[in-house]
């Protein structure tokens, strides 16, 4: 898929910020999205784990057509499961069936899918989101430990054979860590496979969200209200330092 522009958003250059929403009511949701419009960032997420209805299909339909009436930057979609670092429990059958409803709705540009799931469903979901010009972030999260640098660039290449954004982050525990992931990454961007977002998650490793374009990111995710990841900063903050160590 072309995924060089992205509605209004050039793709290219500086690598783009995105702002999770993670409010729970319909409300807290919607006052957040209007209050986004001015804020200094390319396009936001919605993580529909955390709002109180996510169970109810019909109702998330509703609020991302809501939504769509007070913001019109890209939109990110994401249902993340509780293994992979979401709030709510999410039965696996039907997190396809309200991805997949979501991806037919097309009120979202891009969809986060988690790629080591169900490899037919997720083929099938990339597949439909392709039919609908909906842009595929195939994901990959652990909280516990970063995985060897051979199994980070094994897992991000395997996320680019199939979708068109590959995403993976990893809790760092120190500092080699860190190094690690970024040593990923940096392989990763010679490379040049296809666009990848590399996070090493944690304050530990902070400088992975504001050194991505060095090591070859296109995304990094900063706060608004609340982080909802280890170690995301406030979205100012992370303009200001992306901008100073742009090249």
């Amino acid at each position: 898929m072309q995924y060089n522009r992205i509605k209004n958003l050039n793709m290219n250059g500086m690598p783009k910020i995105c702002i999770p929403v993670t409010g729970a009511t319909e409300n807290e949701i919607l006052d957040e999205f209007n209050e986004l419009n001015n804020a200094s960032m390319d396009l936001v997420e919605l993580r529909a784990d955390y709002f109180e209805f996510v169970q109810d299909q019909s109702k998330v339909i509703e609020l991302l057509k809501k939504i769509r009436k007070v913001y019109d930057k890209p939109l990110l979609f994401t249902l993340r499961t509780k293994k992979e670092g979401g709030v709510s429990y999410i039965d696996a059958d039907y997190y396809f069936k309200l991805n997949d409803s979501v991806i037919e709705s097309k009120l979202v540009e891009l969809i986060d899918i988690e790629f080591f799931s169900q490899a037919e469903k997720v083929e099938n979901t990339v597949n439909l989101a392709r039919k609908n010009n909906v842009v595929t972030i195939l994901s990959s999260h652990d909280f516990l430990k970063t995985p060897p640098e051979e199994e980070i660039i094994l897992r991000v290449s395997k996320m680019m054979d199939c979708g068109d954004i590959a995403k993976i982050a990893v809790i760092a525990n120190s500092e080699e860590d860190v190094l690690t992931l970024l040593s990923a990454a940096l392989k990763l961007k010679k490379e040049k496979k296809g666009p990848f977002i590399a996070i090493s998650m944690g304050p530990l490793g902070i400088i992975s969200r504001i050194s991505c374009e060095l090591f070859g990111s296109c995304m990094t995710y900063a706060s608004h209200k609340a982080q909802s990841a280890p170690g995301q900063i406030d979205v100012t903050l992370v303009k200001e330092l992306i901008k100073i160590m742009h090249i």
